[in-house]
């Protein structure tokens, strides 16, 4: 309440200023001839002065920005179509830094060197064929050229053969969290339907579906290095989007649908962890976290843990209040290492029946009948 009091006054402050300029405006009429609202050629000298001032900020500003966090890209891609993706990325950012920085000196140049001037004319222009065919042939041909290289690369990305050696895994989105299913045996995902969702049963899998007996539910995502891995996406509730950006991967999870996204993962977790440029966000993040913990230790709060890299899976779309908690840790492992991993995983249908077991029947006590006599006894004597 405070907070919005503060701020109304501020605006009646504004609004009271402002009243008090036009009163003044007012009352400065017919004292000052060169007052007026017609621009001439001194405000057309400053205003194009103004011009070449604002072009010159736009460049240092560019040139700040990569010096100052070009540090903050991903940095090596940890999937096979990774390269692709930052391939056609950097020619996009080329072609777009090269168009601004001529457009935009053209436009602040031009805006200069023909200013108003007092008597001037400006030279006018129908139409100009040559001019208009350049200008869009161009772009045309450029822009072909980065579809066709982008359905290209998406093609590669998505396509895959039905008898190719993969691995099936769902992702299951749900306000504010993941969970992942894994094929079995058979490579085949069993069924699922949010009409399914009961007790341990949180995705929904339809338990009487065979191919579902061997499908496993976990809440940290594994993969294996240089197998290709083919995702289903489903939401529970909202729009979501699966955002893995290190391995340059990105799918809406769309409630009442399944999507699909299949990449090959490349580095290993451990082998991500001593990338030079991995090892070096990780250095200074734990200096902002150590000087943050100094902060926290006055106060006498808990100092943060230090930070270890891990690839994660994150939500890409504005979902709710806990949005930003909507994450899942994803590890890349050998094929050795992952085929272990996922063996010591229970199937869902084994913690199904687990926990829908009939409880035991209780065991009845048999009390002998010489005790009940001795107890009636007993009680007798305490009566009398």
């Amino acid at each position: 309440m405070t907070s919005l009091l503060i701020f109304l006054v501020l605006v009646l402050i504004g609004i009271a200023i402002w009243q008090l300029t036009k009163i003044f405006d007012l009352t400065q009429v017919g004292v000052d001839s060169e007052n007026s609202e017609v621009a001439n050629d001194k405000d057309n000298a400053v205003n194009g002065y103004l011009m070449f001032a604002f072009v010159g900020f736009i460049y240092i500003f560019t040139i700040y920005s990569v010096v100052k966090w070009g540090d903050l890209v991903l940095g090596t891609p940890a999937s096979e179509h990774g390269a692709d993706v930052d391939n056609l990325m950097n020619i996009s950012l080329v072609l777009i830094f090269f168009v601004q920085t001529i457009t935009q000196f053209l436009l602040h140049f031009f805006t200069f060197k023909y200013r108003g001037r007092k008597g001037q004319k400006a030279l006018y222009f129908a139409d100009n064929n040559k001019l208009e065919a350049i200008w869009t042939i161009i772009p045309v041909i450029v822009l072909a050229g980065l579809i066709l290289y982008g359905l290209y690369t998406w093609n590669e990305i998505m396509y895959y053969e039905e008898e190719e050696d993969v691995i099936y895994v769902e992702l299951y989105a749900k306000q504010f969290g993941w969970e992942a299913r894994y094929a079995g045996e058979d490579n085949t995902l069993g069924k699922a339907n949010v009409r399914y969702i009961e007790g341990i049963n949180t995705l929904g899998v339809d338990l009487a579906d065979p191919a579902a007996q061997d499908d496993k539910v976990v809440t940290e995502l594994h993969l294996p290095k240089g197998k290709k891995v083919v995702f289903k996406m489903r939401s529970q509730d909202v729009l979501h989007s699966a955002y893995m950006p290190h391995f340059r991967a990105q799918m809406n999870c769309v409630p009442g649908m399944v999507t699909q996204f299949a990449f090959i993962p490349t580095v290993t977790t451990v082998e991500m962890r001593e990338d030079e440029a991995i090892k070096f966000k990780v250095d200074k993040i734990n200096k902002i976290r150590a000087k943050k913990s100094i902060e926290l230790a006055a106060n006498g709060e808990e100092a943060l843990d230090p930070y270890t890299f891990d690839y994660l899976l994150l939500c890409n779309k504005i979902c709710g209040a806990s949005h930003y908690n909507m994450q899942m840790k994803i590890v890349v492992d050998t094929p050795e290492d992952f085929k272990k991993w996922l063996n010591e995983k229970p199937t869902l249908s084994s913690q199904w029946k687990e926990a829908n077991a009939p409880a035991p029947e209780p065991v009845p006590v048999v009390v002998p009948v010489e005790t009940v006599v001795d107890t009636t006894k007993v009680l007798a004597q305490v009566i009398k």
